[in-house]
């Protein structure tokens, strides 16, 4: 009988305790109810989208057949893939050079770095609308130039994210692991390389999927920076829930939904939950 007695719950042992599993429940049902009612009326036989009339999968076939649909979603991959790899070299160098170096004025670099995360999207949207307007950033280029306006501004915001999550697992790095290898005859680059970017690696990837999930669904800023030929999938979706919230709606943001599991999925697996985990 002893063997099968569960141990006594600890006073700090929150997990185990009943109430704390049901809250836990109950907040996960409330952030993710949502979706899953909007993946299973993707389902729904009814144009109106409201009463369950039945299963189909005609509207994943009518929205995988819509042409400006599937063109706003390779654009919308397009500019998140270009937005997460500069994001990623820039966040990570500005999150090196500010744990490493002392220089004048860089409490005032950091914050300045941080204003993207802290002023409304809208501001920042109005920002870059008056910005590429005097510049006149040319809008005629060829694909996937055309698409640079909206780049730029998806790093100008993405990249301050990657810098905090390096910066925060730079943290736990020990220098002297890198004063040894300088000492056992280890170049600037090789230290790097072989010693600090391995423990920055689960940063790197965390950084990276949070780059690729605020570019890929972010709404505000490219309303403003898109032009006519230039439109993105969260801009195209909106166009489309203007008029009704139809199952074609659902079907290309369940698509959507399970694009981003994904490749989350095989970020994690790749690098290993642990490691991205022990980043925060």
């Amino acid at each position: 009988m002893a063997f099968f007695r569960s141990a006594p719950i600890a006073p700090l042992e929150y997990t185990r305790k009943f109430w704390m599993r049901g809250w836990v429940a109950l907040t996960m049902l409330f952030l993710y109810a949502p979706l899953l009612v909007l993946m299973i009326f993707s389902f729904n036989d009814s144009k109106r989208n409201v009463v369950w009339k039945g299963f189909t999968l005609k509207y994943y076939e009518k929205a995988l057949n819509n042409d400006s649909l599937v063109e706003a979603l390779v654009n919308s991959l397009t500019i998140a893939f270009l937005a997460t790899i500069i994001s990623l070299v820039i966040g990570a160098l500005a999150a090196v050079m500010l744990w490493r170096f002392r220089f004048p004025f860089k409490g005032l670099v950091e914050g300045t770095m941080s204003l993207p995360i802290i002023v409304p999207e809208i501001c920042l949207g109005v920002a870059f609308l008056i910005f590429f307007a005097k510049v006149e950033w040319p809008t005629d280029l060829v694909w996937p130039l055309n698409l640079s306006a909206i780049t730029i501004a998806h790093i100008t915001f993405c990249f301050p994210f990657v810098a905090m999550v390096v910066r925060a697992r730079l943290a736990s790095f020990n220098k002297e692991e890198e004063e040894a290898a300088k000492d056992l005859g280890a170049t600037e680059w090789q230290a790097f390389r072989d010693v600090l970017l391995p423990h920055i690696k689960p940063g790197l990837v965390a950084g990276a999927l949070l780059a690729f999930t605020l570019s890929l669904d972010d709404f505000v800023i490219t309303f403003f920076t898109s032009g006519p030929d230039t439109i993105t999938f969260p801009v195209k979706v909106y166009s489309m829930v203007r008029f009704s919230v139809t199952p074609e709606v659902n079907a290309a943001s369940t698509l959507l939904i399970l694009l981003t599991v994904v490749l989350t999925f095989i970020a994690l697996k790749l690098q290993g939950v642990k490691g991205i985990a022990e980043t925060h």
